[in-house]
């Protein structure tokens, strides 16, 4: 049996289908939440620079309210200001993977962090054999199509795959870089 079956005992066929108009709409549970959770939700979504009033409609708050949160956003490193009319403010990336390299040193240990840098490493050289070249974006999802004899999504999951790998390795070996043993000099991984 697929784990994507369903046993033919698992329902006894008296439950009713549930009901959807029962069930909160998307736009109320975006909405729920403080207007500085929600704001910072709108945050992490800029991805180019965004007038401060359109970042409030999104937040579903004023302008002036926007306005003072994004201004200690900008303090805190979250967004970067830009200025001129209207002023603009687009997501930091630096500070997030600050942040996310931060908390791979909270919550694992320097050999955990090694560890998962090697396995991580060992499946990217697998995927380098695989393509014949050191990084995905060097391959053509055509060429890969047809030389691979995967389909366009087979290989476009791997290459994606691939280009996830390649992002984590760079993360733990941030994260080991910065997080040595105490008394000891960080220094290259023979991973």
């Amino acid at each position: 049996m697929d784990l994507t079956d369903i046993p033919g005992d698992a329902y006894d066929g008296e439950e009713s289908p549930p009901d959807l108009d029962a069930l909160e709409s998307p736009d109320l549970l975006l909405k729920g939440g403080s207007i500085r959770e929600r704001l910072l939700n709108v945050v992490v979504g800029l991805r180019t620079p965004t007038k401060v009033s359109t970042i409030a409609d999104r937040a579903d708050c004023d302008t002036e309210t926007a306005r003072d949160y994004l201004e200690w956003f900008d303090e805190m490193g979250m967004v970067q200001r830009h200025d001129g009319r209207p002023v603009r403010y687009e997501r930091n990336d630096a500070y997030f993977q600050w942040r996310r390299i931060d908390r791979i040193r909270e919550e694992y240990s320097e050999q955990e962090i090694i560890d998962a840098l090697d396995d991580t490493l060992n499946q990217i050289e697998d995927y380098r054999a695989q393509f014949d070249a050191t990084h995905p974006d060097d391959v053509s999802l055509i060429d890969a199509t047809q030389e691979q004899n995967l389909s366009t999504e087979a290989a476009w999951e791997a290459l994606s795959e691939w280009e996830t790998l390649e992002q984590r390795a760079a993360l733990l070996d941030e994260a080991r870089r910065n997080n040595p043993v105490a008394g000891s000099k960080p220094g290259p991984v023979d991973a």
